[in-house]
């Protein structure tokens, strides 16, 4: 796994996501949906179709299917307003989408079927087959479809490396600018160690958390698992990719068992860990450690000293480049979408029927399930 530095710079994803729901969001989507708006009606060509780029139709479905999946499990969107939001959101990222891939084409950027296989394997690796068909029904997803996503994330990817980050590059001025403007950020008051660990309780948990599903649901049970994802990491498995798979920390097998940068003082309430911890070198991985809780192994990913880092310490270089060259990458991504927006026919449907409606137009119904339609 990566360190994840622990100075706070901020990083912007490459992702061209929507937000999850919420009343800002609210507010700025039907902004948007205000300026799509032209200044006669224009009819969908069929009910389900909700924008068009350059005459290609971007639909309900589309919107629904993406809506459910970035949902989770069992949450839901709020009200109908913030719900429509969230769909009004998912519709522009989509247009944005279909502007970049159209551009690709007149570019004569494409990717081949063997790029999209690995990247398909690199998506089901860590399920059994089972469960990969799982996690695609889940997402109202065929094979087929999932390679068209993948190959148009592939192509995108390739266009805003050619257009993008190919103009971008930071200068050791701007580096030492952004140090002195922030140098409080690179004061660290006492030393912290970046963590990651693999839990394993002794008691069936509501929710687990990891890609498996697997749950320990006795103490006798529990400690057979431990002792087997322990062996399982000293024959050379990846720590992150077994923390993912089995840790039933909810919070941290996500993230590959990344616990973030925990303080010195918030050892001292566990001596156990601390002795373990302390004594390992960067890279390392405790024994097992049997706790309240349950059975943990912890992975030391990084240490950061306490006192003010300068500088000339290649973190904070390395920390501080990153963060430049991605506030510079979203600048000219957002203005490299609207002007290629600029000289596309785009017809946002749903915004019009937003806007026409005053709000939530009629026949937007909630369902009990969650879901809603127009």
């Amino acid at each position: 796994m990566k360190m994840i530095s622990k100075f706070r710079v901020f990083g912007y994803s490459r992702k061209l996501g929507c937000r999850t729901p919420g009343a800002g969001v609210l507010g700025a989507a039907l902004f948007a949906a205000a300026l799509a708006v032209t200044c006669s009606h224009q009819t969908p060509p069929v009910p389900d179709v909700w924008a068009e780029v350059d005459g290609k139709p971007i639909t309900r479905q589309e919107v629904e299917r993406q809506y459910r999946s970035r949902l989770n499990a069992g949450s839901d969107a709020g009200n109908r307003e913030q719900e429509l939001s969230f769909k009004l959101n998912i519709l522009d990222e989509l247009i944005s989408n279909q502007i970049l891939l159209d551009h690709a084409s007149h570019s004569k950027i494409a990717v081949s079927e063997a790029e999209v296989d690995d990247r398909i394997a690199q998506l089901r690796s860590p399920y059994t087959e089972a469960e990969f068909q799982k996690k695609l029904a889940d997402q109202g997803l065929t094979l087929p479809d999932l390679r068209t996503q993948v190959r148009d994330s592939l192509i995108i990817t390739k266009l805003t490396n050619k257009e993008i980050d190919s103009r971008i590059s930071v200068t050791d001025d701007e580096i030492k600018a952004y140090y002195e403007r922030n140098k409080s950020n690179f004061n660290v008051p006492e030393t912290e160690y970046h963590l990651a660990q693999i839990l394993v309780t002794p008691a069936a948990d509501k929710q687990v958390g990891n890609l498996k599903s697997d749950d320990a649901i006795t103490p006798a049970a529990a400690q057979r698992k431990i002792q087997a994802l322990y062996a399982r990491l000293r024959s050379g498995e990846d720590f992150a990719t077994v923390a993912g798979n089995y840790s039933e920390d909810p919070r941290t097998a996500p993230g590959g068992g990344d616990m973030g940068f925990i303080p010195a003082s918030a050892l001292e309430s566990n001596p156990q860990l601390k002795k373990a911890v302390l004594a390992l070198q960067v890279g390392g991985v405790t024994g097992i450690i049997q706790t309240g809780t349950g059975f943990h192994i912890v992975k030391l990913l990084g240490i950061e000293t306490a006192g003010q880092h300068d500088i000339s310490d290649p973190q904070v270089e390395s920390a501080i480049r990153r963060t430049l060259m991605n506030e510079k990458e979203q600048l000219l991504k957002a203005a490299y979408i609207e002007d290629l927006r600029n000289r596309a026919r785009v017809v946002n449907y749903l915004a019009q029927q937003v806007v026409q409606a005053g709000g939530v137009p009629p026949g937007f119904k909630r369902r009990p399930s969650g879901r809603q339609r127009l």
